[in-house]
């Protein structure tokens, strides 16, 4: 059964709205990118207008940005903590927030790796 962004068919008192038309198509949502760390790989999706959207399956690269405001690309190795889910370090997906082990040390990531075709962050002081 297809997701969709529709209000509920149900009312506060538990009783059931009828439902005047079928499911559109610009009521579907989208699945959740679940960006973890491996190996680079993008999806790219068409969306409402014929545009397109790409976003991150999986990367394992970080365009780091230090306190001069030097940005260096350097190479992620593992994932130390999310205060989003917890349970996400475990599966190493990265999101917004994450801070992950790299060679310069701790990196937070401030871009959203699911909605963007790439993977930003600041490095944290020690």
């Amino acid at each position: 059964m297809a997701r969709s962004q529709l209000k509920s068919k149900r009312k506060a008192s538990g009783g059931r709205f009828v439902s005047a038309r079928a499911k559109k198509k610009r009521e579907l949502a989208g699945y959740s990118a679940n960006t973890k760390l491996d190996e680079p790989k993008a999806k790219v999706v068409r969306v409402r207008g014929g545009n397109t959207k790409s976003f991150l399956l999986s990367g394992d690269y970080i365009n780091v940005t230090n306190q001069e405001g030097k940005a260096k690309k350097v190479k992620i190795t593992n994932v130390l903590e999310n205060k989003a889910n917890p349970h996400l370090v475990r599966r190493n997906i990265l999101t917004k927030g994450a801070i992950v082990e790299t060679e310069l040390g701790k990196v937070k990531i401030t871009g959203r790796p699911g909605q963007e075709n790439n993977i930003n962050g600041v490095l944290i002081k020690q």
